[in-house]
Parts: C-alpha cells; structure tokens; sequence
C-alpha cells in the first residue's frame, strides 16, 4: 500500500507538471518535473513509513 501511495504522488506531480505547461514550451515531461515527482514519491513513502507511535 505504502508504495502504491508513493507512484501515486510521483505520477500526480508528473500529470500536473505536464497539464500546467503553456503550448507554446512544447510537449514532453522536463527534468525538473521529474526531479520533483521523484522527491514527493520519496516523502510519501518516508512520511507513511509504520512507526512505533499508536495512533490517537
């Protein structure tokens, strides 16, 4: 689940990386968009890590 979650937010900053750019900057996915998906998918799966705190 932990890793699902973690494609999921890399995939969500590439779509939006990709939908927000003007046609005139062309297509394709830069790599900055990528260096970002990369970073978010690693703070998800950091973030979501089981931990030895009980839920409140």
């Amino acid at each position: 689940m932990r890793t699902f979650v973690a494609l999921l937010a890399g995939l969500a900053v590439v779509y939006f990386g990709i939908t927000g750019r003007s046609p005139d900057e062309g297509k394709g996915v830069s790599g900055g968009v990528i260096l970002l998906a990369v970073l978010a998918a690693l703070l998800v799966w950091y973030l979501t890590k089981p931990g030895d705190k009980p839920v409140k």
